[in-house]
């Protein structure tokens, strides 16, 4: 790249660590080129107080915060839930935010007439995949910047030290410098103590969780909670009829309290390596739950098969960056078909961590207790069961009758 072509730069900035550091560091080694910081909103919440005023400070000339929530959910997260897609059992919460982000900075850099987009991704990580990958969706020929694989900078100690030496403020020290990423959806922390997969995560210590308590900490009284589905679509939550937005936020709330959805594993990164991670989802992990109880009941067993199957693939396609691709809606299509039915309302309760089903009811139910019944009754006749057998076992049978003539010689 011709660092002499390079004027303006739109920067997909969080505020964070990587990215406050990466003003000062772009016009340093880009001729003093302008920098106009775009930032997504997808439900930081207090980490969005005071980001223009700390871009411009920090030297951008501009900063976007654009208002992302309300397609981030109902086109990207739902969608996604409706698919019952985990990665390694991560509910895909940095995973899904990138394409939207991504998507909204190709359109301000164009509007802008940007030469360049940068990002503040590791070289090491997923979403400088992410990223790149749906920057080159919509702008194919736009040049990418990436300082992590540029700059001298080996590590964030170091990124911490240049930010004191240009005067970046920063609201991290070094005793509390975990990597997070923070969406109305979820919060995951890596790095310092979490490096070693043989330390527990400090649940207990306060200030480390954001989203939840420990389970420990959580009532001794269980809550109960009741949602309500159309075609796979959260629609209602104790009885009120919520965006699916709204219904999020209040299962964080609920699902927070009570210890619900953290998540400790070591997962497959796309570049090759193993990473652990620590995950807050308290609202998502409530959401998985009860689509899935709602399914087994409207759902029939191949379709829920081959959905269960299905799902892993399209949660490698959100992990991966893959969002914006042909398969990705096609299986987005298939799944929109199989939740036709998903209808009906679902009750858990919440307890220390654990969710419980409470009850389940579907005008589309598949599930007949007169046929289901264990005891007396004239719809299922059990003397059918012997000829299912006999044709069932057949290629069984045959097979076991070819070994004894073989044997026999």
């Amino acid at each position: 790249m011709d660092h002499s072509k390079i004027k303006k730069i739109v920067l997909a900035y969080s505020g964070g660590l990587d990215t406050s550091v990466i003003i000062p560091w772009l016009k340093e080694h880009y001729n003093n080129c302008e920098v106009i910081a775009v930032s997504g909103n997808v439900g930081q919440a207090d980490e969005l107080e005071g980001l223009e005023e700390k871009a411009i400070k920090t030297g951008a000339s501009k900063c976007y915060v654009e208002d992302l929530t309300d397609v981030f959910v109902d086109e990207y997260i739902i969608p996604t839930v409706k698919a019952g897609a985990k990665y390694e059992d991560y509910m895909l919460g940095t995973s899904f935010a990138r394409p939207i982000i991504a998507k909204r900075i190709v359109e301000i850099a164009k509007a802008e007439g940007a030469d360049a987009i940068a990002h503040g991704c590791t070289g090491k990580g997923n979403d400088q995949v992410r990223f790149e990958l749906a920057i080159k969706a919509f702008a194919p020929d736009m040049p990418v910047i990436a300082p992590w694989r540029e700059w001298d900078l080996k590590s964030r100690e170091e990124e911490i030290a240049y930010a004191e030496a240009h005067n970046v403020p920063l609201k991290i020290t070094r005793e509390t410098n975990y990597s997070k990423d923070k969406n109305l959806w979820h919060l995951s922390h890596e790095g310092l103590d979490l490096e070693d997969p043989g330390n527990e995560p400090q649940y207990d210590k306060p200030g480390f969780l954001e989203m939840s308590v420990s389970p420990m900490q959580a009532p001794d009284a269980p809550t109960y909670v009741t949602l309500d589905f159309e075609k796979g679509v959260p629609v209602k939550l104790d009885g009120q009829a919520m965006s699916a937005k709204d219904i999020i936020l209040k299962l964080n709330q609920l699902g927070g309290a009570n210890g619900i959805g953290l998540l400790d594993i070591v997962e497959n990164r796309l570049v090759g390596m193993k990473c652990r991670g620590v995950y807050e989802t308290p609202g998502g992990a409530i959401l998985y739950k009860a689509l899935n109880v709602l399914e087994t009941l409207c759902l029939d067993k191949y379709a829920a098969h081959k959905k269960q199957e299905l799902s892993v693939c399209f949660a490698e396609l959100v992990y991966n960056g893959q969002w914006y691709t042909p398969l990705r809606q096609a299986l987005s299509a298939f799944v929109d078909v199989l939740m036709e039915n998903v209808t009906g309302t679902v009750k858990l309760k919440l307890y220390k961590g654990n969710i419980i089903n409470a009850g389940v009811w579907s005008p589309y139910s598949l599930y007949d207790p007169s046929i289901a019944t264990f005891g007396e009754d004239d719809v299922y006749n059990q003397a059918d069961a012997a000829g299912f057998i006999n044709l069932f076992g057949l290629p069984i049978k045959v097979q076991a009758k070819l070994k004894e003539k073989l044997a026999q010689g």
